[in-house]
């Protein structure tokens, strides 16, 4: 039965659910949009992230030492990857760079179970954010409304690096057209490398908050990564707005439909998807011109 407050319940889980894949689907679009790299491997980013909280977890006992281990060991795993192989595909065909980053993916996942084994594993949430909250209305998990705050304030984060600093405006400049950026005597092959980094950050960060609601299996990057998609399309390719509004609208569908069937919530999504790109192929705010 659906009574308002499970409704209410539902869209604060769409909000949660959907500013996670807002901060996963910003650090895809932003890889994209400078780099021209449809990356394939940030599924699996996400998942290292939590692996890599856990890891934290398990040595120090600290909740914030695990967020912070998860989000610095993916910019160092993005840098490398960038540096060894990302780079060498940057004038390849898109269908070499699908290929290798989706090797990529694999072998990270392998790498994983290798190290942590199949069965699932689990962070608890902080003690703060132990138990429920009452909002008067309705009683809500505490750690979901921890996750929404986490979630926005790395993105208001996200937000200023790209739009109030040097490095923000080189990146949007590089989306826009990379080969005047090169003209103009930057070293856009060390951008790409700090952007891909940042990309990677932004999913090993969402891993490892999201590590206390669900449990860390190898392959949960599989079913996030066809989401963020959803969302980067939904929203707009290359436009970091795009990918919070995209987020949030892909979060409150795949929420509100799973209170009423859930075997109908990922086709909900693709419908929707569909929908705008008959609409407007370029995504909500994206550019027309965009290939």
């Amino acid at each position: 039965m659906i009574t308002w407050p499970n409704f209410f319940s539902q869209l604060f889980n769409g909000l949660a659910s959907g500013t996670l894949l807002a901060l996963i689907a910003s650090g895809l679009t932003i890889i994209y949009g400078t780099l021209g790299v449809l990356n394939l491997a940030h599924g699996s980013m996400f998942m290292l992230g939590g692996y890599a909280g856990y890891a934290a977890y398990q040595a120090t006992g600290s909740f914030a030492v695990a967020v912070a281990a998860g989000a610095v060991a993916l910019v160092v795993v993005g840098i490398v990857i960038e540096l060894v192989i990302i780079r060498r595909f940057y004038g390849r065909p898109p269908e070499d760079q699908l290929l290798v980053t989706f090797g990529i993916g694999i072998v990270i996942i392998e790498l994983t179970r290798l190290g942590f084994g199949s069965l699932s594993l689990t962070v608890p949430a902080p003690a703060f954010a132990a138990g429920v909250t009452r909002m008067g209305f309705m009683i809500y998990p505490t750690y979901r409304l921890v996750v929404m705050g986490i979630a926005t304030l790395a993105l208001g984060v996200l937000y200023v690096v790209l739009y109030r600093t040097r490095l923000g405006m080189i990146v949007r400049a590089g989306i826009e057209d990379s080969a005047m950026v090169d003209m103009l005597g930057i070293n856009v092959f060390r951008v790409f490398m700090v952007v891909f980094g940042i990309g990677t950050m932004a999913a090993g960060f969402a891993g490892i908050v999201d590590a206390p609601v669900v449990s860390l299996t190898p392959n949960m990057g599989e079913s996030i990564l066809v989401d963020t998609f959803v969302v980067v399309v939904i929203g707009g390719v290359g436009s970091f707005p795009g990918a919070i509004i995209g987020g949030l609208i892909a979060g409150e569908i795949l929420s509100i439909t799973s209170m009423i069937d859930p075997a109908y919530s990922e086709v909900m999504l693709f419908a929707v998807m569909t929908l705008v790109l008959m609409l407007r192929p370029q995504g909500l705010l994206g550019v027309a011109s965009r290939e």
